[in-house]
């Protein structure tokens, strides 16, 4: 393929994630016709330097890309503006990106599905996002790929003329939401994409990604996804900045490459369907949740004692 988009990696102060990110990410067809930068944000503790370090340390030993450039930050910026600003940087210069996070491990087909979808949809302006993370969707009767509303971040992919409409301000976002736009928003109430919009603007959390979906909701943009995911996250084992332990969204990865893409730009009723019936049961019955949060208790307390 000419011209496969840049990788942009963030990683932070996981090394063993990392690693294995990068290894998944080597066996990827179009890996050695591939540019790869990874973003290393700086140690926000002292605690974390010796971690963040470590991470460094391997990155030097990185190969099987056409190129790999380590972008060493000197301040602790944040997941959020790490990946604002590396993403701004990459499409600027080559007008299109592939991101990854240091927990995500990838099909040997990820790349070949971002590259063709970013070359077959480069000029739909209706077309914002690429996810490559789908759910554990019941229905097995949907077509390879469709379009969808919101924007998963688990791998993921866009071009600086989608990128150029994102809105970093919160308060400017909500701002253009009714009741009816809230409802669309959190597919009728399933997910608590709006709680997030809510908690961002209240300085609860320092989410990118909710903010990137939102630009995207607001201008009447589509995302690309897969039926069956190209990714699974390994980082819902407590390690991350935003992850508790929990199963609710482990998947297994495809073991074939994507050769099917919608031709009609506009959103899957049927996949619209499917993800609201996940999301509206993903967390079982209401005995399945207390468990579930009992044992999460449990775990973050022997993680404190640890």
């Amino acid at each position: 393929m000419q011209n496969p988009a840049p990788i942009a990696l963030f990683v932070y102060n996981r090394p063993e994630h990392t690693r294995r990110t990068i290894s998944y990410l080597q066996k990827n067809l179009l890996a050695d016709e591939s540019r790869l930068f990874i973003f290393c944000d700086a140690a926000k503790t002292d605690n974390e330097k010796a971690k963040v370090d470590e991470v460094r340390q391997l990155l030097k030993k990185i190969d099987g890309f056409k190129t790999v450039k380590v972008i060493e930050r000197k301040e602790n910026l944040g997941l959020a503006n790490s990946i604002i600003s590396g993403v701004t940087q990459l499409v600027n210069e080559y007008g299109k990106v592939i991101v990854f996070e240091d927990d995500l491990v990838s099909s040997p087909f990820t790349l070949q599905y971002f590259n063709e979808a970013l070359t077959r949809y480069a000029d739909e302006a209706k077309v914002m996002h690429i996810g490559a993370y789908m759910y554990n969707l019941h229905d097995k009767n949907l077509p390879q790929t469709f379009f969808f509303r919101a924007a998963t971040s688990w791998g993921w992919a866009t071009w600086a003329r989608a990128w150029k409409d994102f809105e970093p301000d919160a308060g400017k976002l909500i701002n253009q939401f009714d009741a009816r736009r809230i409802s669309q928003f959190s597919i009728e109430g399933t997910m608590n994409f709006w709680k997030q919009m809510e908690g961002f603007k209240a300085g609860k959390n320092d989410s990118w990604a909710i903010r990137w979906y939102a630009s995207i909701f607001l201008k009447g943009g589509l995302t690309l996804n897969p039926s069956t995911s190209l990714i699974h996250n390994i980082g819902n084992d407590g390690t991350g900045i935003h992850s508790n332990r929990e199963n609710i969204y482990h998947v297994q990865i495809a073991n074939h490459p994507v050769t099917q893409f919608p031709t009609e730009i506009k959103e899957n009723q049927q996949a619209y369907y499917a993800i609201k019936q996940f999301l509206k049961n993903r967390k079982g019955n209401l005995l399945q949740r207390g468990l579930r949060f009992v044992k999460q208790m449990q775990l973050k307390y022997l993680a404190k004692k640890a």
